[in-house]
């Protein structure tokens, strides 16, 4: 999925809004204790403080650009199943002799056939791209509120269900016998070109071609499904995890002191903002810890491009957009081709 027009500023404090909340608690409950109570010895030296950040910066910074890498391998992935699916009905339209009119027909409705089932096969991968992983934030969310609506479409529908139109009973029932539903698909179109071959129907280069574009849709496939079926290493994410935590509840400590002797040389020229000056440390130790969090939370975010979040990449509307583009080649009728999927909120999902 891809947000269209990205988060506001707004966006992103309502989708952090509970750890703002516990962070201004946190830093409160220090205050209080410090100034109120009088716990002084619950303080550290900024200094070393400084030093975790920076190191907490750089491990957060490493796992953001990891997770962009990945986010952006996913893209150029289904950038290529774009492009190579195209290309593969164009040449299967252009690929067939010049026969018979009665023979054309015959033609007309093999290319349907030909362009169904590779609209099976999308659908049957973008399916297997949206199965949920336990090590994926939508399976550890799940029912829980997200503050952005959007829509999933493989969430409210079956792969049967989608299936099925773009096949014949007996293929329909093939595929879904197999493990890997995309690989089988992928298979009888190699086998049906094949038998166009055999039977004259094609021109022998065309053959060669059409299996080259089968290879790589493939290849493709198989891509996706390393970014899919292997996550980013958790020993990073959960050494940035930790490291954000460490240097969130050791924050607090180190700037009350240091906004408390401030509001003692305030206080000579001003007694009355130099008694309370040590409370305004409060917003900007939320500031701080805000941002190494949310740094910390896009990062996490961004590890599994295809789990159905507003940030992932837009498989299923990237697939409803090749199943469009092929149907209109093919010259189909404009009431047999699919609507693009609405994208509540403008999240393209």
């Amino acid at each position: 999925m891809y947000v269209l027009r990205r988060f506001s500023f707004g966006k992103v404090l309502i989708w952090t809004r509970k750890e703002i909340v516990f962070f201004f608690v946190l830093a409160t409950s220090v205050t209080a204790l410090y100034e109120l109570l009088n716990v002084k010895w619950l303080q550290v030296p900024l200094t070393p403080v400084g030093l975790i950040g920076t190191a907490v910066a750089f491990m957060i910074g490493f796992q953001n650009n990891a997770a962009y890498d990945r986010i952006w391998e996913a893209r150029k992935i289904w950038g290529g199943i774009v492009n190579t699916s195209r290309s593969l009905i164009i040449t299967v339209k252009d690929s067939f002799y010049i026969h018979s009119s009665e023979e054309t027909k015959d033609e007309t409705e093999t290319i349907r056939i030909i362009t169904n089932r590779h609209i099976a096969w999308l659908t049957a991968l973008r399916y297997a791209m949206r199965s949920k992983k336990v090590w994926e934030a939508s399976y550890q969310e799940e029912g829980k509120e997200h503050p952005l609506q959007y829509d999933v479409p493989e969430y409210g529908t079956s792969l049967e269900d989608e299936m099925k139109p773009y096949l014949s009973e007996e293929e329909f029932k093939h595929v879904m016998k197999n493990d890997n539903k995309p690989n089988a698909i992928i298979a009888l179109q190699s086998k049906h070109f094949r038998k166009l071959s055999d039977e004259k129907k094609f021109w022998d280069f065309s053959l060669l071609n059409l299996q080259q574009m089968l290879q790589e849709l493939t290849a493709l496939q198989g891509k996706s499904e390393r970014i899919k079926n292997f996550p980013y290493p958790k020993q990073y994410g959960s050494i940035g995890y930790h490291f954000v935590h460490i240097f969130m509840w050791l924050l607090p400590m180190a700037i009350i002191p240091a906004f408390a002797n401030m509001g003692v040389d305030i206080a000579e020229t001003n007694p009355f903002i130099g008694a309370y000056f040590v409370w305004l440390n409060i917003p900007f130790t939320v500031i701080v810890i805000w941002v190494f969090n949310t740094m910390l939370r896009i990062g996490l975010a961004g590890e599994n491009p295809f789990e159905g979040s507003p940030n992932d990449v837009p498989i299923s509307n990237i697939s409803r957009g090749i199943t469009r583009d092929i149907l209109q080649i093919i010259e189909e009728d404009s009431e047999n081709i699919p609507d693009p999927f609405e994208n509540i909120n403008n999240v393209q999902m």
